[in-house]
């Protein structure tokens, strides 16, 4: 499972001209499914999201978690971060998994995320989305459950 970070001071996402989530300080979390990910690669990618320290303490270091400064989570679905581009100029999306599993991890990670007292909003499954952020930093950061493997 990958995730790409981005640390921000606002977020929204929009299906269709209607905002379906909206964060003020956070992260933004663009959330891949990859083939072959298990629960173990779920839970590894929602534990780093929520702990990962970056965000500025008082000494502007970044020591802080989402946690640590109660801020928000908006995460959409995102298959295109599983893109191959080795071969060509199109990018190959094989490795991306199937929708229907890929959805059901996606819910899967939103619930568990809210359980953690986050507050998280989410994008629409598998439609076309208009994203609109302040990036705050800017601050971007790709979080792969395969790191765990090495």
């Amino acid at each position: 499972m990958k995730a790409l970070l981005q640390r921000v001071s606002e977020a929204e996402v929009q299906v269709e001209g209607r905002t379906v989530g909206k964060i003020s300080k956070g992260l933004l979390v663009f959330l891949c499914v990859v083939k072959g990910d298990t629960e173990q690669d779920l839970t590894y990618v929602l534990n780093k999201v929520v702990n990962l320290r970056v965000f500025e303490d008082d000494a502007g270091k970044m020591n802080l978690s989402l946690k640590d400064v109660s801020g928000e989570m908006l995460v959409v679905s995102q298959f295109t971060l599983a893109a191959r581009t080795r071969k060509g100029t199109r990018p190959s999306f094989d490795d991306a998994e199937a929708p229907d599993r890929a959805r059901k991890m996606y819910e899967e990670f939103l619930a568990r995320a809210r359980q953690s007292g986050i507050k998280t909003e989410a994008g629409l499954f598998g439609a076309y989305m208009k994203i609109s952020l302040v990036n705050d930093g800017p601050v971007t950061i790709m979080v792969d459950s395969r790191e765990k493997r090495k």
